[in-house]
Parts: structure tokens; C-alpha cells; sequence
């Protein structure tokens, strides 16, 4: 006997809602009749534990499709429904028995079996492609047979049918084609491959097909259709890391991020506590070619007791760690009613949380015991972790600060922080660094060779976040930073002190002389006590050094509040030049000018500097040459 029905809850508006407005993608629609299949196979399942005659290793999920006449048609041999049950679960929208199953499941505190739909209405993303979805399912150990049919406008109609094996079929009738959408391709073969590869490949029974593929060559060619498992139900990361080897974690790597190279580093863990879930994490062999762009997405694909939620969850990875590429599996997701998205950001923090510990203790025990493969991943990401300390005003400096490495002049090889303060010299107070555009050019700094001369190592920084960084460090190990470009080295002894002090003394109308000249450009003119035998530099006075200056002025907006470093000229006393510019400015004290621009132009060009006028310099090197020539 045919009964027609009207839906319940908020009837046709809500349903409207459901097909309409809930899902992103229309092509979800099959993730979630396939979650349904398998939830009533776990049904049947955790029965089959009580009760004997049921075969639990033939349960499975039967798909085919007819391409002319663009149906669907989606079975299980699950635990069914009857005939009350169809009208309960799929007359009343937001009405889920595997809510209320797995519910029952709790009180009894069982806890081995997955049950994904949970909120209702995943049926009903049927209708975003099909304009009639008929029901037809029997349930175990029941004789009648039942089928509900529906266009998902005009309610719903419920008769008796016959069926001769238990569980549910779903067939779909798609709508026609638009000019938005081609329903019609959802009922090709290859899409239907796709969407279960994409979304369903680790649901736990076997998703089968008849799929015709040709076979053979020439006139012995011919089409053989045969059944096809589409998904590979256990999930790599579901498995033991004892049993799995590392070309099955490399070919696992490369298909499902499209890399052309095995990763570097695997990273495979389970996690319980407030949330349990299983991670699966790759540090990649190389950046990707747009990995420094805006085009790159960080992000952890996401799933949901194996069932794919989301490609890029972004907030599943802090910044400084953005290259590593995975997934993340867990069962305490409180999804929202699309399974889109999670509901509690408080969920994402704790996994998040967790997740980013993993991978700094990964790093480390590379460090610690793979130096040179860790110094390989330096070179790909190395730059990643230094941008992670200066981020956020120096939020992450504690967990990021030992992964750091810089070259020191010690070997010109690579070195962490603690390492370098384990061998300094006794009675040394700071760290010693100095920055440059590569490590040759620093070390031929002019401050270098005194401060090497005294023993002491050199940090070189060449990139362009390293000073911002270790300002945000300030300091390690209660050792302060200290840039041998600026400010004063304190390394001369007092008899030094006292020989420059005389010889400031004796000359300081020509060093007055020489700061009137540039009295434009920098702020003193001064003898050196860190120069050892090169004639003249420039060194910046404390705050903004030349380096984070030169940062600054290659900004988009080009340094708009024009912060630039302090210039002290600073000219070696014990150097042929200073007798020369005292016989000068003895002779012809209004010579010393252009003396005084001669020398500031070479300090710049040793800094690295663009000379503000290269027409100029060149003209007085030539001129002075003359007159030496005389």
C-alpha cells in the first residue's frame, strides 16, 4: 500500500537549506551516501559480534552507474532499514540513527567502532545532483522489503518491495544538464574513481565497480569488464610504523602531494588526550618552486575517521613550520553540519598544539644525531625558522631558538647557538656577529680581522631577517648579541685606550676638521680601536645597524620613514693614511675635504653601500693620482 508523505521539521524551507546552502561542493554528495553505507555496515558489524550467521568478511559497498540514462545506484549489505525507520531516518531531516546509535554505543562504552554520520542530513546532499533519490533496503533478520522515493520537493512516498538480500540500495536519477553544471558526468566511470579515491579511499570495506577497460593490442584488442575495488580501506597511518616500509612511505609522499622526490623526513605518530588522533607529516627533500610566494598554501589535509574533510587545514600548522606537508586522522572532530569545517577552534589549538611539538623534537633529534641531514634541511627551510623567531614579536623564539644555525668564522661551517657558546673563550661576555651579503665578504670586513685576531668566533648572517631575529632573541644563554660593525668592541687593552686617547688629543683639529667636512653624512669622525690594519671603515652607532637599513630601503614602500643608521667615521691611527692626512691638513687644510669625501666614499663601498655620487669619486681618485704623479 503506497503512502504519501510530507517531510518533518520545517519542511520544504529547511530542506531547501539542506540541498542548497550547507555544502561548498555538489560532488560531496557521494562522500556522504557512502558514509551512510558504511555506517550501517558497522551496524551489521557490531551485531555480528553477538550473534552468529552474519559474514562479516563480505561486507561491502556496491557502486554502478548508467551512463545514458544518467543514474547512480549506491548498495550496501548493511543492517537495512524498515519500514518505520525509513520514514524516521530519512522522512525527518536532521533525524541521524547513527546518532542514536552510536549514542547507545557510548552508554555501553564501546569505543572500537567508527560511526561517521551523525547529524542527519548527508542524505540529502543527494539532491544537489539527483532530481528523484529511491530508496531501497531491507533490514536483518526482517522479510519485508521497503522503498522510499523522492524528489526532495513534494515530500516523500513509502511501499512495500521486493528485495532479496539485506541492506540498502540508492539509486539516483540526476538532474539534467545546465549550463553551470553537467550532472551527467557524475555517472562516468572515471569520476566516480576520483570522487571515492578523493574522499572515500579509507573507508574501511571494500568500495567496488564493474569498469570496462581495454586489453591487449591491435585486433586482439577488446573491452573486459570486470569488479574493482576503488578505495584502499586501511589507511597508511592506521598502520603499525614497525610494519611499514620506507619505500611505502615515499610512494604514499610523492602520489598523494605530487612531489617528484622521496621526503626527507617522516614523521608518523598517535596522540591521545583531549583529542586523539593519528598524524602522518613529511619534511619535503626540497622547497617547492613557489614555496617563498603567495601562492603557497600551508596546510595538513584532514580527516575525520578516514573520511577526507579538508585539503588545506591551515590552522593545523604554525607558520615556522608551514613546509611540512601531511594529514591528520581523528574521531573526536566536532565537524560542522556539513563536515566542512570543524565547529571548536578549541580542537584545532590542542591538536595544533601537539603537532607543532612533534615537529621541533623530530628536528632536534636530527640535529643532535643527523647533522648532515639536518644541515641539508637548513638549506631548504633554514630561512623559514629564522622568519618563525622574528614573527609575532618573539613568540616562538624559545621553541625555535636551538633549530637555528649560522656560519661562524670558525671553519666558515655551520653552528648552533649552544655550540657556539660552549667554546668561548673564557672571560667573553657577548656573541660576536657581523652581516653581510655573503660569508667571504664579511669575513674580509675590516672589524673582522681584529676581532678574529683577538680569538674570538664570528656569527655570519646573510640573510635578510638575521639582525631582526636576533634582536627579538636579545640574548643567549645570558650572553647579549654584539654586532662588530657597531658600537664600541671594548677589546683594546688600556695602554690602547691611552695611545688612542694621546693621539685624539694631539689631532683633534684635524679630526674636527674632517667632521665638518661631513658633517652631512655621519655623526663623528673618530680614531679606531677596532681596525687593525685596514686604513678606514664606517660602523654604525647602537640601534639600527647598516644591514637592517639596507632590509628597510629594499621594502615595497622603500624605507617610507627614511630610518637609517648611525655613521660614525672611524680611520686607523696606526695606518700610513693618518700621517698622510696630517701632512695635509698641515699643509692645506682646505685640501682635507676632499680627502675626508675620498675616505667616507671607500668606507661605504666596504660596507656595501651605493656611492651617492660614483661621478665624483672617480674624479677625485683621479685627481689625487695626478697630483701624486707631480
Amino acid at each position: 500500500m503506497s503512502r504519501n508523505k510530507q517531510f518533518k521539521a520545517e519542511s520544504k524551507r529547511l530542506l531547501d537549506l539542506m540541498i542548497n546552502s550547507i555544502y561548498t561542493h555538489k560532488e560531496i554528495f557521494l562522500r556522504e551516501l557512502i558514509s551512510n553505507a558504511s555506517d550501517a555496515l558497522d551496524k551489521l558489524n557490531y551485531l555480528s559480534f553477538n550473534e552468529e550467521g552474519i559474514d562479516r568478511e563480505n561486507l561491502k559497498i556496491k557502486i554502478s552507474t548508467d551512463e545514458q540514462n544518467k543514474t547512480i545506484i549506491i548498495s550496501d549489505n548493511g543492517i537495512g532499514m524498515n519500514e518505520s525507520e525509513l520514514e524516521e531516518n530519512l522522512g525527518t531531516i536532521a533525524k541521524s540513527g547513527s546518532l542514536v546509535f552510536k549514542q547507545e554505543l557510548d552508554e555501553n562504552k564501546k569505543d572500537d567502532v567508527d560511526i561517521i554520520g551523525q547529524f542527519g542530513v548527508g542524505f540529502y546532499a543527494a539532491f544537489m545532483v539527483a532530481k528523484e533519490v529511491v530508496v531501497e533496503s531491507k533490514k536483518y533478520n526482517e522479510e519485508k522489503a521497503y522503498r522510499w522515493v523522492s524528489d526532495g520537493s513534494n515530500g516523500y512516498r513509502i511501499d512495500e518491495c521486493d528485495k532479496a538480500d539485506r541492506g540498502t540500495t540508492i539509486t539516483l536519477f540526476l538532474k539534467d544538464d545546465t549550463k553551470e553544471e553537467n550532472y551527467s558526468d557524475f555517472a562516468k566511470q572515471f569520476k566516480i574513481e576520483t570522487l571515492v579515491k578523493k574522499y572515500s579511499d579509507y573507508i574501511r570495506y571494500p568500495i567496488t565497480m564493474m569498469v570496462s577497460k581495454y586489453e591487449g593490442e591491435g585486433d586482439d584488442k577488446q573491452l573486459v569488464v570486470e569488479e574493482k575495488t576503488l578505495n584502499s580501506m586501511v589507511p597508511l597511518w592506521k598502520r603499525k610504523r614497525s610494519e611499514i616500509k620506507d619505500e611505502e612511505y615515499n610512494e604514499f609522499y610523492k602520489n598523494k602531494f605530487n612531489d617528484y622526490a622521496d621526503p626527507q623526513k617522516v614523521i608518523h605518530t598517535h596522540v591521545e588526550g583531549a583529542v586523539t588522533f593519528d598524524a602522518l607529516l613529511f619534511i619535503p627533500s626540497h622547497a617547492p618552486y613557489n614555496y617563498y610566494s603567495q601562492d603557497y598554501e600551508k596546510g595538513l589535509q584532514l580527516y575525520s575517521s578516514g573520511v577526507f574533510i579538508m585539503d588545506k587545514a591551515s590552522d593545523l600548522i604554525p607558520e615556522h613550520f608551514r613546509f611540512v606537508r601531511g594529514l591528520v586522522d581523528s574521531q573526536d572532530l566536532s565537524l560542522n553540519i556539513s563536515r566542512e569545517m570543524l565547529q571548536h577552534d578549541r580542537q584545532l589549538k590542542v591538536m595544533a598544539n601537539r603537532i607543532e611539538k612533534k615537529i621541533q623534537s623530530e628536528l632536534k633529534k636530527m640535529l643532535a644525531n643527523e647533522r648532515e641531514e639536518y644541515e641539508k634541511f637548513w638549506a631548504n627551510f633554514g630561512l623559514q625558522l629564522k622568519y618563525g623567531v622574528y614573527n609575532d614579536f618573539g613568540a616562538h623564539k624559545d621553541m625555535l631558538v636551538d633549530l637555528l644555525l649560522f656560519t661562524s668564522s670558525k671553519e666558515k661551517k655551520l653552528v648552533t647557538l649552544k655550540e657556539y657558546v660552549e667554546r668561548m673563550k673564557e672571560g667573553q661576555e657577548v656573541i660576536y656577529f657581523a652581516s653581510g651579503d655573503d660569508v667571504n665578504k664579511i669575513d674580509q670586513l675590516p672589524a673582522a680581522e681584529l676581532v678574529k685576531d683577538k680569538g674570538y668566533e664570528i656569527l655570519y648572517l646573510t640573510d635578510n631577517v638575521d639582525e631582526f631575529a636576533l634582536q627579538v632573541l636579545q640574548e643567549y644563554d645570558s650572553k647579549k648579541f654584539k654586532n662588530i660593525t657597531q658600537g664600541d668592541l671594548n677589546l683594546e687593552s688600556e695602554e690602547e685606550k691611552k695611545q688612542v686617547e694621546e693621539k685624539k688629543e694631539e689631532n683633534k683639529d684635524l679630526l674636527e676638521a674632517l667632521k665638518e667636512s661631513l658633517k652631512d653624512k655621519v655623526s663623528d669622525v673618530k680614531l679606531s680601536t677596532r681596525l687593525k690594519s685596514h686604513p678606514v671603515c664606517l660602523s654604525a652607532d647602537e640601534g639600527l645597524s647598516f644591514e637592517m637599513e639596507k632590509v628597510l630601503a629594499q621594502m615595497p614602500d622603500g624605507n617610507p620613514y627614511g630610518m637609517k643608521a648611525v655613521r660614525i667615521l672611524e680611520i686607523n691611527p696606526n695606518h700610513a693614511i693618518f700621517n698622510a692626512l696630517q701632512n695635509v691638513y698641515a699643509k692645506d687644510k682646505d685640501k682635507i675635504s676632499k680627502y675626508a669625501d675620498l675616505l667616507y666614499d671607500q668606507a661605504l663601498l666596504i660596507e656595501g653601500f651605493d656611492l651617492e655620487d660614483p661621478i665624483a669619486f672617480s674624479n677625485a681618485v683621479c685627481e689625487l693620482m695626478v697630483e701624486a704623479s707631480k
